[in-house]
């Protein structure tokens, strides 16, 4: 096969020094965090909720506010604000620019036809999975979220991936910074039970989201190595529990990890299939 550029990978940021920190423009910094909080809450925030969360004053955050909204970034709806017009475009133009997206989607097309379920890439991005690309699947009930959603690390399949190979040294401090709440009655929600589902997922190669993210689907990803041996993504479907029932999974763990295998060596890493 013939060798293929390494695609730029998106780790956990350095640790910051005392150095770049005289550098940091504090207001700047709290409308990204602003902007970041808003995107995890897509029916809008008040004012007065953002101030409270971050803990910036109101009358930061209403300055803020509107200097965002002037610049389209962020857009007023009755009492409270959310993510703008803007944005759209400038994430299209971000996924447009991902090299490792576009190696995907033809694997991820080919996915969908051997499965026939929605599949999805996911990235890391900021202790969240970040979807990049959906291949929906020609059912006409589909589940998957949309190119551009941050899924909570612990209850969603690639989410659970990240756990597992990108945190396990740190997965007590991401876990006591999320505040994992139950999406469904079996979301795992306690340290305990994501460190255990985390070493199995290591184990068998691949992570499950059973019922866990949304009740009557399960989701099902594999990790996609880097040349330097580290995770870059996650490689998932998902699909109704009707279809996808637990027999099926053996045979959808294979497929999906076989994926995963191949976009990896795309990247460059050299290890053996599943």
């Amino acid at each position: 096969m013939p060798s293929v550029p390494s695609a730029p990978v998106r780790r956990a940021p350095p640790v910051k020094s005392a150095t770049a920190e005289r550098y940091v423009i504090p207001n700047l910094r709290n409308a990204c965090r602003i902007l970041k909080l808003l995107g995890r809450h897509p029916d809008g925030l008040k004012a007065a909720e953002l101030a409270r969360e971050l803990r910036i004053p109101v009358t930061t955050t209403l300055r803020i506010m509107t200097t965002l909204s002037l610049e389209g970034l962020a857009r007023k709806t009755g009492g409270g604000f959310e993510l703008g017009p803007v944005l759209i475009q400038l994430g299209n133009a971000a996924l447009a620019g991902t090299e490792i997206r576009e190696l995907a989607l033809p694997l991820l097309q080919q996915l969908t036809e051997t499965t026939d379920e929605t599949s999805h890439l996911a990235i890391p991005c900021d202790d969240r999975a970040l979807i990049l690309a959906v291949q929906d699947s020609p059912h006409p009930l589909r589940a998957a979220s949309r190119p551009g959603f941050l899924a909570e690390l612990h209850c969603s399949s690639t989410g659970k991936v990240f756990l597992a190979y990108l945190h396990q040294a740190r997965l007590a401090e991401v876990v006591a910074q999320a505040a994992p709440t139950a999406r469904t009655p079996q979301t795992l929600t306690t340290l305990s039970a994501i460190r255990k589902e985390a070493d199995l997922t290591r184990k068998r190669g691949y992570s499950l989201d059973n019922e866990e993210f949304n009740p009557g689907v399960r989701c099902l990803a594999a990790p996609v190595f880097a040349a330097d041996g580290t995770v870059a993504a996650a490689i998932g479907i998902t699909a109704a529990t009707l279809r996808f029932t637990k027999d099926r999974i053996p045979e959808m763990a294979r497929k999906v990890r076989t994926v995963a295998s191949e976009l990896s060596e795309r990247l460059g890493h050299t290890a053996s299939r599943p």
